[in-house]
């Protein structure tokens, strides 16, 4: 049996070092670190891949450096409207909510549409009023206001009402280290557990400045997230209407389940051909069945983690 390991992704994109100071990039590593380390306490306390998991992006969403939960973006409206999905690769079951504004951790709403709905996916509304119904902590939408978001959100209407992938638009404005053009802001986390279970989850703000009601490949099973205990779990970052169209995420599952691929090599044909092909940019984390992890990223970086349980964690921004 393979050790216990989570692995983490705080958004993928062009890395401008010079944007970067050494305190800001301490805080991001830092942040990582601490996520990946809760992560695998819970895996060496014989705790299950999707508490993992969703322990760890329960922690990014409540970390106003990335843009999932606290701290996510705005839409052209000037509102939030944030997506999350969990999967459980025991079961192959699953759940997301999609377009939400009031649900403090949209990811506890999707492990409680995974845990207690025979649907999948709720959107706006009658997300929320499952949330709510099942006692999950709701917030009024300026819970999750940053002024350096709304100041992206200001730059990029000025820029001819411009669309942002996901929090492009912070180096100019706070110092991130990515580049203002191409960020992808989602967040996951992927685990295997003592038992051989796999996990995946994933959350995100959007993208800066989108049309309302706009939804990307985070919420959508087989695209920003997939796991199933055959293959591998798999959770994506990256222009999220290419992860839809080329369902990213379950094609890892596919090509090592159907081609007989290696995890990095399913990985690589996915984000290094398949997504390039079509303009798409990022990356994604996975793990497959026998613990081996990937962390391939096309763009110039991804904020990125992993830790097998008993070693130290290992986290990084540049290729």
């Amino acid at each position: 049996m393979s050790k216990p390991v989570i692995a983490i992704h705080g958004g993928a994109g062009a890395i401008t070092r010079a944007a970067l100071s050494a305190e800001k990039e301490q805080d991001y590593i830092q942040a990582l670190s601490n996520i990946v380390a809760a992560g695998q306490a819970i895996l060496t306390a014989g705790g299950s891949a999707l508490d993992a998991v969703t322990e760890a992006v329960r922690l990014l969403e409540e970390c106003p450096l990335f843009n999932a939960g606290k701290g996510a973006v705005f839409t052209h409206q000037g509102t939030h409207e944030l997506d999350a999905c969990v999967m459980d690769g025991r079961t192959c079951d699953a759940g997301a909510v999609a377009g939400v504004s009031r649900i403090r951790n949209p990811v506890l709403a999707a492990r409680t549409v995974l845990e207690n709905s025979t649907h999948v996916l709720f959107g706006g509304e009658g997300a929320e009023r499952f949330a709510a119904n099942h006692g999950l902590e709701m917030v009024e939408p300026d819970f999750f206001f940053t002024q350096e978001r709304f100041d992206q959100l200001h730059r990029a209407q000025a820029e001819q009402g411009r669309v942002l992938l996901d929090h492009d638009g912070a180096a100019a404005l706070s110092g991130d280290p990515l580049d203002p053009d191409r960020k992808f802001g989602t967040v996951g986390a992927v685990a295997l557990d003592a038992l051989g279970n796999l996990a995946a989850a994933t959350s995100t703000g959007g993208m800066t400045n989108k049309a309302a009601g706009r939804i990307g490949d985070t919420p959508i099973i087989g695209a920003g997230c997939y796991a199933n205990n055959a293959t591998v779990a798999v959770s994506s970052t990256g222009t999220g209407e290419i992860f839809m169209r080329t369902v990213a995420a379950y094609d890892v599952s596919a090509l090592i389940e159907y081609a007989g691929l290696t995890l990095q090599q399913a990985c690589d044909k996915v984000v290094m051909d398949k997504l390039l092909a079509l303009g798409g940019s990022g990356g994604l984390i996975a793990i497959d069945r026998f613990g081996n992890v990937a962390l391939p990223f096309n763009s110039e970086g991804m904020y990125r983690g992993f830790g097998y349980v008993g070693d130290a964690p290992s986290v990084g921004i540049y290729r």
